[in-house]
């Protein structure tokens, strides 16, 4: 069974291979409403936080999601680098060296709370927060179910599509963003997918 450090470089690789399986379309997805770089942005970052994972996961969960986080925000560029950073640092900073459910439902909240504010966005701005906050809300119902969890990230992604952008470079095409799936709501989905893969082989 994967713990500790070994748990967490599982979840670095299978974030990081799901993130640049899935590049290009979420290159399709922001050149038809965006600047047309996300993908390879993020493919960018996570590679980097791939590359320094072995160092990385040999630190307390605090420190390791701390580190990601900082690695995001210096490699991911655009707007994404600095938002999926504070929520990967946030995290960090809110979670116990051995949190409980109960702490990972609260310090994803706060992560949440963090983004909002740097972001400037709330619910149905047509953002990765779209994604985050039904998550959220379904840990805070007390329903911990993990396939139960990626298919609401997933079905909250492809609900962004009929959504008006009112946050991000998306906000400047008006009505014409509707119809299109926001691709850092997409990514969001994805990466949750990823990691409850490697929970549920935990669990």
């Amino acid at each position: 069974m994967k713990q500790g450090a070994e748990l967490r470089q599982a979840l670095v690789a299978a974030v990081a291979k799901v993130i640049e399986q899935h590049a290009e379309e979420l290159t399709a997805l922001d050149q038809a409403i965006g600047d047309g770089d996300h993908g390879i942005n993020m493919k960018r970052g996570f590679e980097a936080v791939a590359a320094d994972a072995a160092s990385l996961a040999a630190k307390p969960l605090p420190e390791f999601l701390k580190g990601a986080g900082m690695t995001l925000v210096m490699k991911v560029g655009g707007a994404s680098g600095p938002l999926f950073g504070t929520l990967f640092m946030t995290l960090g900073k809110e979670l116990p060296i051995e949190p409980t459910a109960a702490d990972i439902v609260k310090a994803f909240r706060a992560a949440i709370v963090a983004v909002q504010a740097r972001g400037k966005a709330e619910a149905g701005h047509k953002t990765m927060l779209d994604v985050l906050i039904p998550v959220a809300e379904q840990l805070e119902s007390g329903n911990l179910d993990l396939d139960a969890l990626a298919a609401r990230a997933h079905a909250a992604s492809e609900a962004t599509k009929p959504l008006k952008a009112i946050r991000g470079r998306a906000s400047f095409l008006g009505d014409r963003s509707i119809g299109h799936m926001d691709p850092g709501a997409r990514s969001s989905a994805l990466m949750i997918g990823a990691v409850v893969d490697v929970l549920k082989e935990v669990a």
